[in-house]
């Protein structure tokens, strides 16, 4: 069923709202999965804080114009799902995951920061960790020196009360 030219505006609002808010946009083919498949797709994305949606693509199109993903217009053609995320590696990392255990959803590419990426682009900035375990990471990094500098100094004092003992028990 076709869209009357309110609805469509409706729709190209919607989608340029959500483009506006976002990082990264990443965009699939999605020939031959099942509704179950999709569904399951868009439980995943929206549990990770992705907005995933099946548009024609001269919604699509006028959605993005003027925004920083408008780079990635050409790759609109065929039957695209597009997500949008907020967290720069989200929508990238959904989809590439799923597109991991299902072969009928294939990568397109999408668009991060103004520029518009391909397929290995995608596949690299999914494999980014998130931003929480960068953050644990870091963490990680600025506690081992202390914790190495502790554990010297710790193995330095019971060497020192072993070597102290050893003398006035004899």
């Amino acid at each position: 069923m076709s869209l009357n030219r309110n609805e469509k505006a409706a729709v190209v609002s919607e989608v340029a709202a959500q483009a506006a808010k976002s990082q990264t946009l990443a965009i699939a083919e999605y020939r031959g999965l099942t509704v179950e498949a999709l569904n399951k797709l868009r439980v995943d994305a929206r549990s990770k804080g992705v907005y995933l949606h099946v548009l024609k693509n001269t919604l699509a199109r006028r959605a993005v114009a003027g925004t920083s993903f408008e780079p990635a217009a050409e790759l609109m053609v065929g039957p695209l799902i597009y997500g949008f995320s907020e967290d720069a590696v989200a929508a990238a990392k959904v989809v590439a995951d799923f597109a991991k255990s299902n072969d009928k959803l294939v990568l397109k590419g999408g668009a991060y920061n103004g520029k518009a990426l391909d397929v290995s682009g995608l596949k690299t900035l999914a494999s980014v960790p998130s931003k929480e375990v960068l953050l644990s990471q870091i963490a990680g990094l600025l506690k081992s020196p202390v914790q190495r500098t502790a554990a010297v100094l710790a193995a330095l004092a019971a060497k020192r009360g072993e070597g102290a003992e050893a003398p006035a028990a004899a």
